[in-house]
C-alpha cells in the first residue's frame, strides 16, 4: 500500500518537476555507465605515457627555441681559429639537438666528396629522401647527413652521406647545418 501511495504522489507532482527528475536520472545513469566502463577498460596508461612524452618534447622544443633566439645571427662554429661565433661544448650540443634543416649548400658541399651520391642526386632531380641531424653522445659530436635514392628514376641504389656538422647558420628564428665534414 505504501508503494501505491508513493506512486500516486509522484503522479500528482507538476510536469516540470517530473521532467527535471528524469533529467537528473539520465545524468546519473550516464555517469555510472562511464564510471563502470572506465573501471573495466582501465585508465589508458599507454595513452597517458604518450601524452607525457609529447609534453616533455614540447617543453624541450620551447627551451631550444629560446636558446636559438638568444644566439647571434650568422655562422656558429664548434672550433677555434675563426672570427665566427664559437659555440661552447654545451651550446654545440644544444644547437645540434635544435637543428632540423640542412640547406642545399651543405648538401652540395658534402656531395662534392661523394661522386656517386652527387650523380644520383642529379639524376633524380635533386631530391633528398631523408635528412638528419643527430648528437652522438659517445663521440660528443654532431653528425648530419642525408639519403639520396634513385628508385624513382630506375636506379636501384640508395646512398647515405653522413659527416660531422662543423658549423651552423643561425637566422634568429632557426638554425641550419652550414658545413658537413664527411671525409
Amino acid at each position: 500500500m505504501s508503494n501505491q501511495n508513493n506512486i500516486s504522489k509522484l503522479k500528482e507532482l507538476p510536469e516540470s518537476i517530473k521532467q527535471f527528475g528524469g533529467l537528473i536520472s539520465i545524468i546519473i545513469i550516464i555517469f555510472l555507465a562511464f564510471f563502470i566502463l572506465n573501471k573495466m577498460f582501465g585508465q589508458g596508461d599507454e595513452l597517458v605515457a604518450k601524452m607525457k612524452a609529447e609534453e616533455e618534447k614540447i617543453a624541450q622544443e620551447r627551451k631550444l627555441n629560446k636558446l636559438i633566439s638568444s644566439l647571434p645571427s650568422g655562422i656558429l662554429v664548434s672550433f677555434d681559429g675563426t672570427d665566427n661565433f664559437k659555440l661552447t661544448d654545451e651550446l654545440y650540443e644544444a644547437v645540434c639537438n635544435a637543428t632540423k634543416l640542412i640547406p642545399q649548400r651543405a648538401i652540395m658541399g658534402a656531395n662534392f666528396l661523394n661522386y656517386r651520391a652527387h650523380e644520383i642526386y642529379t639524376i633524380n632531380g635533386n631530391k633528398i629522401s631523408e635528412t638528419f641531424v643527430k648528437w652522438d653522445k659517445e663521440k660528443n659530436k654532431c653528425f648530419a647527413g642525408f639519403v639520396v635514392s634513385g628508385k624513382n628514376v630506375g636506379v636501384d641504389e640508395t646512398i647515405t652521406v653522413r659527416g660531422e656538422a662543423l658549423s651552423f647558420l643561425s637566422t634568429g628564428i632557426d638554425t641550419r647545418v652550414y658545413f658537413i665534414k664527411n671525409f
